[in-house]
């Protein structure tokens, strides 16, 4: 076989029979990730404060992120527009049965433009230096990140596109296969996989994304962000705005190797390639995530001159 098998030990629950899961308690390690980094650092530029302020800015911060991740999937993830005929289900936690299902689904994007909200408004509120708290607070978060990606490898979700890599990873959960395409039966046959006659559909390795975008996302950005740029800020906002473009990068890069939403694929095709495209890398077709991710690597150059040119005109006036 040249791929790898699932592990079968790991489960997303924590507990059997307890609604505690792997990636809820994934956030709350970011979030203190994130925390007792910023608290260093504020420690690091002797800055006199209370843990009381930390705390309320920290809160306000993750609820805006909560909100505006989950109302952004809601209304732009799902299809069918659900949510934009009944917006009062975005948080209903509750199935057709009343089954308790929790909030499904999240956007990073949208969680971003939650956490700058709460973020924004609560430093001005408290009359804090909003751009420098944010250098402070950026420089640890993609640490945070890795461990949610961490979650949703073991959440099976978020998977890869179909690989014959050796690395190649066989989810359990991952959508089957028709083994009626010619594409379907050659990567079967090459990775090793036999499919039976009578079989209709197959299961194919895909890429371990969660991972790559761990590394991308997460630890490689935030090594940049901790040890290359953070003593060495040219102005209040920089390390917000490198946060901006790098994630962007990064978040660009892994898209390639994450299978798009069944329901969304590709928003813009520059190329055409044989059935399915949204299985296979492809180059010159991106996903929603990649055009968010271009407008955020925009936004960060955007912010990157006007904080530089803020900062020349506060120190000469």
């Amino acid at each position: 076989m040249f791929y790898l098998e699932y592990p079968s030990w790991i489960s997303p629950v924590v507990v059997p029979g307890l609604p505690i899961r792997w990636y809820g308690l994934m956030y709350l390690v970011a979030f203190a990730i994130a925390y007792a980094m910023f608290m260093r650092q504020v420690k690091e530029r002797g800055i006199n404060t209370d843990s009381d302020t930390v705390l309320s800015v920290f809160t306000w911060t993750i609820v805006g992120l909560m909100v505006g991740a989950r109302v952004f999937s809601a209304l732009v993830y799902e299809p069918g527009g659900r949510y934009w005929a009944r917006p009062w289900l975005i948080f209903w936690p509750f199935d057709e049965e009343m089954n308790l299902v929790g909030l499904r689904g999240m956007s990073y994007h949208g969680g971003l433009i939650g956490a700058a909200v709460g973020f924004i408004v609560t430093t001005r509120l408290k009359k804090i230096d909003t751009l420098a708290w944010g250098d402070m607070l950026v420089s640890g978060v993609p640490l945070g990140f890795a461990f949610g990606r961490l979650g949703n490898f073991i959440n099976q979700e978020l998977y890869g596109r179909v690989t014959t890599a050796p690395w190649g990873m066989l989810f359990p959960n991952a959508r089957r296969l028709p083994v009626s395409e010619p594409w379907v039966q050659e990567i079967a046959a090459e990775v090793g996989i036999v499919i039976a006659a009578t079989q209709r559909t197959v299961n194919l390795p895909r890429h371990p994304s969660q991972l790559y975008q761990a590394l991308l996302e997460g630890v490689i950005l935030w090594a940049v962000l901790w040890f290359v740029f953070r003593k060495r800020v040219p102005f209040r906002g920089f390390l917000a705005s490198v946060y901006l473009m790098g994630y962007g990068v990064a978040r660009f890069i892994g898209e390639y190797f994450r299978e798009p939403d069944p329901a969304l694929g590709f928003r813009i095709r520059l190329s055409s390639i044989p059935n399915p495209p949204a299985l296979l890398v492809t180059p010159w077709n991106f996903t929603t995530g990649q055009i968010l991710s271009v407008l955020m690597i925009l936004a960060g150059l955007t912010c990157f001159f006007f904080f530089r040119r803020h900062e020349r005109k506060s120190r000469t006036g």
